[in-house]
């Protein structure tokens, strides 16, 4: 209906239910059915009661730490691909470029004898520079997201197996473990609190700091308008005002960061990194954040969907385990998972949109 046709504003006076219409609020139902991670919450709990009753190990204190620590390793990236989602694009490089950070860190120290925390340091600005490369090229050639950041998948993958074979002359790093400052940055990204007989690893608070900073930035200031605007419609954005290529720039190096600090956890855990890992481990990000009602079309989600989406990937990959099922069975899973969660996040979306 156009403005023209509009029909007359009537003063605002009682409903028919003899209320205020300006004092009426949608029912706490509705507003529940409108939230992107509901059906996430839904599916979590379902697989909680299932594993609670199909593995009797599972509610132990130690196993649900182990879970805990599981879903911190995918949730600390799903967070900031959750964003990224919400703003209309993929990253299909997040997983080798968790590799990458950690090589370069390893390799930056061992070759140059430095203390660790210059690798570590070198390596964050080489990181968040592939994440600004990422988004610079998708906002300058316009091209899908999935060509740009697969292209980076591909380079990235080449230059971890190359330059370690041509510094290291295997597949494999050298072990820092011995290096000054090892072990303080171990006590950054991979130590662990013990809480009576369980085990807290350091990145499950890493996990729960970034989805609460990632939620703030989403709705309580303005780039989080932005980044719902840009995922919605970045034309009708950059009509009003959105600067979409800064936010668009941004939410890679948002994945790039994240991608640091998984990174560093895996070599200070193990301390000698090989070349090859991480293939894959992009989709596992991808699917936690839809399952967390992360619209693939962009314009919809939220990080704490995406988290509890991790969550749910987490208990599914400890609980196969303590249920003492074969493992090949987990990406039967994950892809279930995915199908289900996306049709259920479209139904409650329908329902919303229906009541609203």
């Amino acid at each position: 209906m156009s403005h023209t046709d509009a029909p007359p504003l009537q003063p605002a006076g009682p409903s028919k239910s003899g209320g205020d219409e300006r004092l009426l609020h949608r029912s706490l139902a509705r507003r529940l059915m409108g939230r992107p991670e509901l059906g996430s919450v839904v599916g979590a709990a379902a697989v909680f009661l299932f594993f609670s009753i199909a593995a009797e190990p599972f509610l132990r204190a130690s196993s649900l730490s182990t879970v805990l620590y599981a879903s911190s390793t995918i949730g600390i990236m799903a967070v900031p691909v959750a964003l990224l989602m919400i703003g209309g694009e993929f990253d299909l490089s997040a997983g080798v470029m968790v590799v990458s950070s950690a090589l370069i860190s390893s390799m930056f120290s061992y070759q140059m004898t430095a203390n660790t925390w210059v690798g570590v340091g070198v390596s964050l600005l080489v990181t968040l520079a592939i994440g600004a490369f990422n988004g610079t090229l998708l906002t300058r050639t316009k091209l899908p997201s999935f060509i740009i950041t697969l292209g980076t998948f591909f380079m990235l993958t080449g230059l971890n197996l190359g330059f370690t074979k041509l510094i290291s002359g295997t597949v494999s790093t050298k072990t820092i473990a011995d290096m000054e400052g090892f072990e303080s940055a171990r006590t950054l990204f991979a130590s662990h609190l013990t809480l009576g007989s369980v085990d807290i690893q350091v990145t499950i608070l890493w996990w729960l700091a970034l989805v609460a900073v990632a939620t703030w930035i989403l709705l309580r200031t303005r780039v989080g308008n932005w980044i719902f605007a840009v995922g919605g419609n970045a034309d009708a954005a950059r009509a009003v005002g959105v600067p979409v290529t800064k936010t668009k720039i941004g939410l890679y190096m948002g994945v790039a960061f994240a991608a640091w600090v998984s990174g560093q956890h895996l070599l200070f855990s193990y301390d000698a990194i090989q070349s090859g890992d991480g293939v894959g481990n992009e989709f596992l990000y991808i699917i936690a954040a839809a399952v967390g009602g992360c619209l693939m079309t962009g314009g919809f989600g939220s990080a704490i969907g995406a988290a509890v989406g991790a969550f749910i990937f987490g208990m599914a990959s400890k609980g196969i385990v303590y249920a003492q099922w074969n493992p090949d069975w987990y990406k039967f899973f994950l892809g279930a998972m995915l199908l289900l969660a996306t049709l259920l996040n479209a139904w409650v979306r329908k329902r919303a949109e229906e009541k609203a």
